[in-house]
């Protein structure tokens, strides 16, 4: 885990993308680069900007998409008042930005590695696949509801080839979860790494079919978060027996801090 700090930073611009209905509700937010020496693909910052004012006391948890030199990229969907109100920052304007927090994705360079994604669940893999060495070892499969321009796939599929596959009728969700059985089984045979993010029931298939096939897996989870640092016990998620240390084995961590990435066998969904 990376050492994480406190700082204020300037949005640079929000970019939307696609549209659903008559406005967007998927933004990239662009912010001047905090100064960390140091962060892993899936972990997340707690964002603050000083327009919530007093009337929202809480800052949101985003997913870092990605790092240059020079800036951070954030992506999120309004789905409240918080993001909302985030989605009407403009150029200069300044937010508080804790971070980074959390625990990341594994990079194995040589091993054949597998990226699934649902829905949000795409934002992490932006920055994997740009920070990986050897992204000819990668492949990504997406599953979402939204039109696929709602998406960053474009900043990975540069990278990466990628396969999606939108859930619009009840039999298409049959066609994904089939998708993702077949191509987990092909990296278990490879004794290859599989990672994914995603909604909780997506979660809970590609454990199931983890723990069947015998593959090695992680998993990103979006348990909902309030402080991000592991002290208002928001987030908690129950361990298994296979929780590397024994006196948490079958108890309660905290998501924020201990994940959210978790290797697949460790956690109970």
């Amino acid at each position: 885990m990376s050492q994480s700090s406190s700082c204020e930073l300037s949005v640079l611009d929000l970019v939307p993308f696609g549209q659903t209905g008559n406005e967007s509700r998927f933004f990239a937010l662009r912010l001047t680069r905090p100064e960390w020496t140091k962060w892993r693909p899936g972990q997340f910052v707690m964002i603050r900007p000083q327009s919530f004012g007093l009337e929202i006391p809480w800052a949101r948890p985003l997913g870092i998409c990605h790092m240059t030199a020079r800036h951070m990229i954030c992506f999120f969907q309004v789905v409240g008042k918080g993001t909302k109100r985030m989605s009407e920052l403009r150029p200069g304007e300044k937010v508080r930005v804790w971070g980074p927090l959390g625990n990341g994705f594994v990079i194995e360079p040589d091993t054949p590695t597998l990226l699934l994604a649902g829905g949000m669940g795409i934002v992490p893999f932006v920055g994997y696949v740009s920070e990986h060495p050897k992204p000819w070892n990668i492949s990504m499969l997406f599953g979402h509801r939204e039109p696929i321009s709602c998406y960053p796939v474009d900043s990975i599929n540069e990278h990466v080839p990628l396969d999606s596959l939108r859930e619009t009728v009840p039999g298409d969700l049959d066609n994904f979860i089939f998708s993702i059985q077949e191509r987990m089984a092909e990296y278990a045979e490879q004794k290859g790494l599989v990672l994914a993010c995603g909604p909780t029931p997506f979660m809970q298939t590609v454990q199931k079919f983890a723990a069947e096939l015998g593959v090695r897996c992680q998993l990103s989870l979006e348990n909902r978060m309030a402080c991000g640092v592991g002290a208002c016990l928001g987030c908690v998620s129950k361990t298994t027996e296979n929780w590397p240390v024994p006196a948490k084995r079958g108890g309660q961590v905290q998501v924020c801090n201990h994940g959210p990435v978790f290797w697949s066998d460790q956690v109970e969904l």
